[in-house]
């Protein structure tokens, strides 16, 4: 199976406000043979975001080799038959490089309320959209009527470039992620999981699949590693602290983040290829200034040590 390098982009990682940092970033992945970039999603936020899907189509236009994807797509927040119209347009006019990947959302109850979702809705919206959005990418005049939402004889052209369409990877750390991956999931993307969790997040995936009598391709488990890059792990760990996401109090960062050499950093990720992923996003989680300079390192360094092989 291959191992395939990305990059990841939380909020405006950049030192100013302005889009010649983000092309630079971005042409530089191309360049450097990045797979992929992956974008965070937030509609409310008050920090500087992109608006993912805006971003994908701009990067269909920018890139000629690089896939991209969401990591993740708040999915209950949008309309479905608006959102698989702008997958299948971007898709299409990409040559097949947009690689979907959806999760619940935030707990954020403010985000819904400002979209019109009742976040104790967003499960079952999750499931109903993924299950129409595959049939209006592969099927015409789709009569849909779920809870949630409802079509009638609905088609959508062009269809996306990806046959019979794009995959949909499904987001989460949790069982109830684990049981939607196995019973609607193309793929697992995950994050702020060790190696080992990862691991079990797989094994749980499988036997969820296996009872739905379905399978999850080997080669679609991934997971986004936020690295900083430098000489030992302490300075590391200094110069990430002020921008450290602290989504875990149950487990030391250093089990899920890339702190400290390039040598670290590439050790994790073959203790997490060993526990079954192969698909990674590289977020570099640091001073803005920095953000560049950590990027190309792990383009020149990491991604040919994974994709050579």
């Amino acid at each position: 199976m291959k191992t395939r390098i990305g990059t990841g982009l939380i909020g405006w990682p950049f030192p100013k406000k302005d889009p010649a940092y983000l092309w630079e970033f971005v042409d530089m992945c191309e360049d450097l043979g990045v797979d992929s970039i992956w974008l965070s999603d937030r509609i409310v936020s008050a920090t500087p975001s992109l608006e993912s899907m805006a971003m994908m189509a701009a990067l269909a236009g920018r890139t000629k080799r690089m896939k991209f994807g969401n990591s993740v797509l708040a999915l209950p927040l949008r309309n479905p038959t608006v959102l698989a119209k702008e997958i299948a347009t971007i898709d299409f006019i990409s040559g097949g490089r947009l690689l979907p990947a959806v999760g619940l959302g935030t707990d954020n109850p403010a985000e819904f309320e400002a979209c019109g979702v009742n976040i104790k809705q967003r499960a079952g919206r999750t499931d109903e959209a993924i299950a129409l959005m595959r049939r209006l990418w592969t099927e015409d005049n789709v009569t849909f009527d779920g809870r949630y939402y409802h079509t009638t004889e609905v088609t959508i052209e062009p269809k996306p470039h990806q046959k019979p369409c794009p995959p949909i990877w499904i987001g989460g750390r949790t069982e109830p992620a684990f049981q939607r991956v196995g019973r609607l999931g193309d793929g697992w993307l995950t994050s702020f999981l060790s190696p080992e969790e990862v691991g079990h997040g797989i094994e749980r995936i499988r036997i969820a699949a296996a009872e739905h009598g379905r399978s999850v391709p080997e080669d679609h488990y991934g997971t986004i590693i936020s690295y900083c890059l430098a000489d030992s792990r302490q300075e590391a760990m200094d110069l990430a602290s002020p921008f450290m996401l602290r989504v875990r109090s149950d487990a030391p960062p250093e089990t899920y983040c890339g702190l400290g050499s390039i040598e670290d950093l590439a050790s994790l990720i073959e203790d997490y290829v060993r526990h079954g992923a192969t698909k990674f996003v590289l977020r570099a989680m640091g001073p803005p200034e920095q953000t560049l300079a950590q990027t190309e390192r792990v383009a020149r360094e990491i991604v040919p040590m994974f994709h050579n092989r």
